[in-house]
């Protein structure tokens, strides 16, 4: 898969990186911090977004260690804002695990994951690039303004696509293309190359969360890693939900009123809503929009010369999209 031959093109970097997460995320006081971090770092995740980091940087030739730092401080940002999420949604499995608030409490998972942004911070600022720290700094704030939006639009059925497509930018996009970003920063690319490797994290991020929201109806708990409807039943408005509220008939919308807005939610409600969203095509056109992101995040990378690296690449977009395929 396109993820594994990433993971082994940048194989001894990787493995620099993990070094350097376990190094940092270490405490002398606080025993609880690393214990915390370790159960969902070691957790097999796919580490997606500092392999970006890495293969953005060796794109774009770089050659110094700093991308090593980078790619740790997206892991620790990412790392923090799962904690943080598994809280709000009150989630009991993260990467086919129990989660940290499950294990532990949610004083726990809230406070480690406040540690790892500082700690993410610590790890930008010493790159000793000022346009670096401000791509990560601004994503950051991004994920968690968004994350505030889609506490107020999750449970509202007048939550439309526009939202919707703010909602997933700013808490999964905004990390992917700071990601890429900020890997073309720190080797100097080309400004042409730094906004190609932007727009290009920016689509893949929209479009690996689609397919996301895609497999919590379609996938299965192994495939997803959490519980198949945990949407539905956490009452959110994604997009293949949006698409078939857009479509509904009086009686059909007075079923999306009582299980979203209400949470009045009866065994078979689940079976009812995947019946709605075949009926309107709300999945196969959800689907449609995630390979057209797909196929943006492709595009850009015509500003880079043919070679492994930017295979790899173009390769994942079409990866992050079969799963839904």
């Amino acid at each position: 898969m396109p993820q594994d031959r990433l993971a082994e093109l940048l194989s001894g970097q990787m493995g620099q990186v993990t070094e350097l997460i376990r190094a940092r995320m270490a405490s002398q006081h606080a025993t609880r911090i690393p214990e915390v971090t370790a159960h969902l770092v070691e957790a097999g995740g796919k580490r997606l977004r500092p392999m970006l980091t890495l293969a953005a940087a060796n794109l774009c030739g770089y050659s110094g260690p700093f991308h090593i730092h980078l790619a740790a401080t997206v892991e620790f940002i990412h790392t923090a804002t799962l904690l943080h999420d598994d809280v709000v949604d009150e989630s009991a499995k993260r990467r086919g695990r129990p989660t940290a608030n499950l294990l532990w409490d949610n004083k726990s998972s809230v406070l480690v994951g406040d540690y790892l942004f500082a700690r993410s911070f610590q790890l930008m600022v010493e790159t000793g690039n000022l346009r670096v720290l401000g791509i990560l700094s601004n994503a950051s704030a991004t994920i968690a303004e968004a994350e505030v939006l889609q506490l107020t639009a999750a449970q509202d059925l007048a939550t439309d696509e526009a939202i919707y497509l703010q909602v997933i930018r700013g808490k999964t996009a905004a990390l992917f293309s700071a990601a890429t970003e900020a890997g073309a920063v720190i080797a100097g690319a080309p400004e042409a190359q730094v906004q190609a490797l932007h727009i290009y994290g920016d689509a893949l991020g929209i479009a690996f969360q689609m397919a996301d929201d895609l497999l919590d109806y379609e996938g299965s708990a192994q495939s997803i890693g959490k519980n198949t409807g945990d949407d539905f039943r956490e009452r959110k408005m994604t997009l293949p939900v949006i698409k078939a509220v857009a479509k509904a008939d009086a009686a059909e919308r007075a079923f999306w009123v009582r299980v979203i807005e209400k949470g009045q939610q009866e065994d078979g409600d689940l079976a009812e809503a995947l019946k709605l969203l075949h009926k309107h095509g709300a999945l196969e056109a959800a689907r449609g929009d995630a390979l057209a992101h797909a196929a943006r995040a492709r595009a850009a990378l015509a500003a880079f010369p043919p070679g492994e690296m930017k295979a790899c690449l173009s390769d994942l977009t079409e990866y992050v999209v079969a799963r839904i395929s």
